[in-house]
């Protein structure tokens, strides 16, 4: 199952303990912040979560799938997340923030 904005809204306002309606201006506030930095270019460091950047490609010659034909695809910016070594961890079933007991070593 997939995480929404709209289940990330609910998440936030139960945490919070604020109305929906003002969760999701903080969620807006902060998804905003976002995009607006990446647009001017910068990184965006949020510390035991990973980062923002965007990242150059250069053009190239691609083809259509469906005819075989060439076609010239443009140098674009596209935007890119780096893990955190935290999160990895914890995704891969590590340490957690709220778990600092590690009995394997």
């Amino acid at each position: 199952m997939a995480m929404t904005k709209a289940d990330l809204i609910e998440e936030v306002s139960k945490v919070v303990e604020m109305t929906r309606k003002d969760s999701e201006v903080i969620v807006e506030a902060i998804f905003d912040s976002v995009v607006r930095s990446l647009r001017q270019g910068d990184k965006i460091e949020i510390r035991g979560f990973g980062s923002f950047r965007t990242r150059q490609r250069q053009p190239r010659v691609g083809r259509n799938p469906k005819t075989g034909a060439r076609v010239e695809v443009p140098a674009k910016r596209i935007p890119y997340f780096k893990p955190s070594k935290e999160l990895k961890d914890i995704v891969n079933g590590g340490e957690s923030s709220d778990d600092f007991d590690n009995d394997d070593e």
